[in-house]
């Protein structure tokens, strides 16, 4: 179940999800070790894991960052190896945040890899809270400032973000995800109780 808005538009609070745990490969239970690789994980994919701070707490969050990329954020506008992700404005999202903090947010659409999805970006926040970085494993592969970030991704870890941009706590404040703490895909909505015409929906 959905408990944050980190992931809004795509995942609402509330939302329950099916998880493919065998997508990236079949795991010994207990120890999570990978016995079987199958696929690994892409650009733009939604993946559960399990939290590299407290590992008994899953997460959610979308690929940004595979193994040796370089990942950059500034001014709201990702970089990967160089390229900047194409980012198309799509008008204005409003939502409720914690019951009574009343949020708008730039809607855009965003591809990375073969995926498109959308993303929100308040435009008066920063694109990185630097005192909210932790220090973290492979800490030293990161370069913060007022105007964001870069970081270049160990080998057998990821980089992930939320797609509510400047409302999710993601690999920019604790890190990279290393592969053993990979759950799997996320891939469909099968319950909302608030909202049934979310049920069946496709998580792109």
């Amino acid at each position: 179940k959905i408990p944050s808005g980190s992931m809004l538009p795509t995942l609402l609070v509330g939302d329950f999800i099916l998880v493919n745990k065998y997508t990236y490969g079949i795991r010994l239970p207990v120890i999570n070790l990978k016995i079987i690789s199958i696929n690994e994980p892409q650009r733009g994919e939604v993946m559960v894991f399990r939290y590299p701070e407290n590992p008994s707490l899953d997460y959610i969050k979308r690929v940004v960052g595979l193994p040796g990329d370089t990942i950059v954020y500034r001014d709201k506008r990702l970089w990967i190896n160089g390229a900047p992700v194409k980012l198309k404005p799509d008008g204005e999202y409003t939502y409720v945040e914690g019951g009574a903090n009343f949020v708008a947010a730039q809607l855009s659409t965003e591809t990375l890899g073969d995926h498109t999805h959308a993303v929100l970006i308040q435009p008066g926040a920063p694109s990185v809270h630097l005192a909210g970085v932790r220090r973290f494993p492979f800490r030293e592969n990161c370069a913060y400032n007022e105007e964001g970030f870069s970081c270049k991704v160990p080998p057998g870890q990821y980089f992930l973000m939320g797609d509510n941009r400047d409302s999710s706590s993601d690999s920019r404040y604790w890190g990279f995800v290393p592969e053993a703490n990979i759950v799997g895909k996320a891939f469909v909505i099968w319950w909302n109780f608030d909202e049934f015409g979310r049920i069946g929906k496709v998580i792109k």
